[in-house]
């Protein structure tokens, strides 16, 4: 089993930025790594996701304001968030796909996007 710990929510005004965290227990060398988030009311929905080589790909509605990057050596995620909007808010999961049969998720970091 893999542990992931979110960190870096809070609330920001629109136009703002945040950087979300995603430490995990062990090295983060498998296949794809992904945000998702959750806001109200609303289903989970898929972010931003990268792989192994650090390709990454982005929903429409972040594309050209989140950057999602990882670092290996700590053992992190991350998501660079800016211009945020109030559509922006959201409980910011990290996912971890280690292999074809193991899927790991965080607990989760609330963002709120408010004036």
């Amino acid at each position: 089993q893999v542990q992931l710990v979110e960190s870096g929510g809070g609330v920001v005004q629109p136009g703002g930025s945040l950087r979300l965290s995603c430490v995990a227990s062990e090295s983060i060398d498998g296949i794809y790594m992904t945000w998702y988030r959750q806001g109200p009311g609303k289903q989970r929905e898929y972010v931003a996701g990268i792989i192994s080589s650090g390709s990454a790909i982005y929903d429409p509605s972040v594309k050209g304001r989140f950057t999602i990057s990882r670092d290996n050596a700590e053992n992190t995620l991350y998501l660079q968030m800016n211009d945020l909007k109030p559509e922006d808010t959201a409980v910011y999961y990290c996912n971890y796909q280690r292999t074809t049969r193991e899927l790991y998720w965080g607990q989760g970091t609330q963002v709120t996007v408010s004036s």
